[in-house]
């Protein structure tokens, strides 16, 4: 079992958007039968069944064991990830594309980005996965609170000149043999509030000032 699978076919995405399927594939993390699932669900068996058949027929569960009691075999199925994740391949004729324009202030950017990270990830962990191989990332996530709107300017424009520096640094431009290219995407956005939280204000983008 993966721990996350990327849905790139916009058939295996719509069948794993049916809420009944949804929870059957979060129920079958662990290997299960359409009898233990039935009452796990609250759904008659043969209904349960039909759901099984179509998230087997997208490779969204796999069968793990056959079990023989009396005259019936009873099949075992898991599904194929812990998670998954629709990727915006699945939405091809209308997903953005980061190449359009490039505005490092701008939100919708930032979303075309993290959805080409999404898509371009998921081709690799399935290409290495296929090739039994280790796939090198690298990952930080975290959280700053900014006294003001000029304080998260300045470590924008900051983190900005340092990565620079960095990629100046390493970047071989003589692009040897050898060499293999990697993606750099850096994002600096505003938390989600908690539930019940006061709204906070003079919020503005970490590029431009706004307060006086």
């Amino acid at each position: 079992m993966q721990d996350i699978a990327v849905i790139e076919d916009p058939a295996t995405a719509e069948v794993s958007l049916d809420p009944i399927r949804t929870r059957i594939l979060r129920e079958l993390v662990q290997p299960a039968s359409a009898t233990q699932l039935a009452v796990r669900v609250g759904l008659p068996r043969q209904k349960v069944n039909y759901h099984l058949k179509a998230l087997e027929r997208h490779g969204l569960v796999e069968l793990v064991e056959e079990r023989r009691k009396g005259n019936v075999t009873e099949r075992v199925l898991q599904a194929t990830a812990a998670s998954y994740l629709i990727s915006p391949i699945a939405l091809n004729e209308v997903s953005p594309d980061p190449r359009r324009f490039a505005d490092r202030f701008s939100a919708f950017w930032l979303l075309a980005l993290a959805g080409r990270m999404v898509q371009e990830v998921g081709k690799l962990i399935a290409g290495a996965a296929a090739a039994r191989q280790k796939l090198a990332t690298f990952a930080i996530d975290g959280e700053i609170t900014f006294r003001t709107a000029a304080d998260r300017a300045a470590f924008a424009e900051e983190l900005g000149t340092e990565v620079t520096r960095l990629v100046d640094k390493y970047h071989d431009d003589a692009l040897s043999p050898r060499g293999r290219r990697h993606r750099l995407v850096v994002a600096l956005h505003p938390a989600l509030k908690e539930t019940g939280a006061p709204a906070a204000t003079n919020e503005s983008h970490p590029g431009k000032e706004q307060d006086k």
